[in-house]
């Protein structure tokens, strides 16, 4: 039986327009949430999405990626803003966990709002050392950059390594659909305690795009390899 296509998410415009000059597919088709190509990658044949920016659109389109493939894994690539001590620029983060920090729950119970979107990942299946510049880390996600100043809130309360737009929302709906899922982020820039090296700085972002997109494209074969192996053996 030929290998079941895999789903590889994208989010941001310039992670995706990464992707395409590494990757140069033939043919790129739309659908009503994002453009996508399918290529095949040392044998695993891949379906490429861009899912958009922000959770709407990241949530949207995961669910649309699931109900009309049915994935026996579904991934999602990108990069991040890491925290200035937990997090290195250039390396890449496999999510075990996640959070969405932007809930604000002020009738109820606050710590019950957050949790009810915190999404746990196995990733037990992956038992071979990780790729060089790779480990496991928890990451949190909301519709907006990291704010310097909530540095000490996603650091030692949420005891995160790094934040993002779209993980959260992704993990959230392939765990309601029992979906297995695989995150993969780079860490692309530095917020510290005093200030975000980004911040009104997204060229400096975008220059770091191609390396870091290409590190996760050529870590992609040995997740598939370590999938089947200890999922279907």
């Amino acid at each position: 039986m030929p290998p079941k296509i895999i789903p590889v998410l994208v989010s941001a415009n310039g992670e995706w327009e990464a992707v395409k000059a590494i990757l140069q597919p033939t043919e790129i088709k739309q659908s009503p949430l994002g453009a996508y190509f399918q290529i095949e990658i040392e044998g695993q044949p891949c379906l490429f999405f861009h899912s958009g920016w922000g959770k709407i659109a990241s949530a949207a389109s995961t669910q649309y990626v699931i109900d009309h493939y049915q994935p026996e894994l579904i991934i999602n690539i990108g990069t991040c803003g890491g925290f200035s001590g937990p997090s290195q620029v250039g390396e890449i983060l496999l999510v075990n966990e996640t959070l969405i920090y932007d809930i604000v729950e002020r009738m109820d119970d606050p710590v019950a709002a957050l949790n009810h979107y915190r999404t746990k990942n196995n990733t037990s299946w992956i038992t071979h050392p990780l790729p060089a510049g790779t480990r496991r880390a928890r990451i949190a996600s909301a519709d907006q950059d990291i704010d310097f100043r909530a540095y000490d809130l996603l650091t030692k309360t949420h005891q995160t390594a790094a934040a993002d737009w779209e993980t959260g929302a992704f993990a959230w709906v392939a765990a309601r659909n029992h979906t297995p899922w695989l995150a993969l982020r780079a860490v692309s820039d530095l917020v510290s305690p005093q200030f975000s090296e980004t911040d009104r700085e997204v060229d400096l972002w975008r220059s770091r795009l191609a390396q870091l997109m290409a590190k996760i494209l050529s870590d992609l074969p040995f997740y598939f390899s370590e999938f089947k192996r200890n999922i279907f053996s």
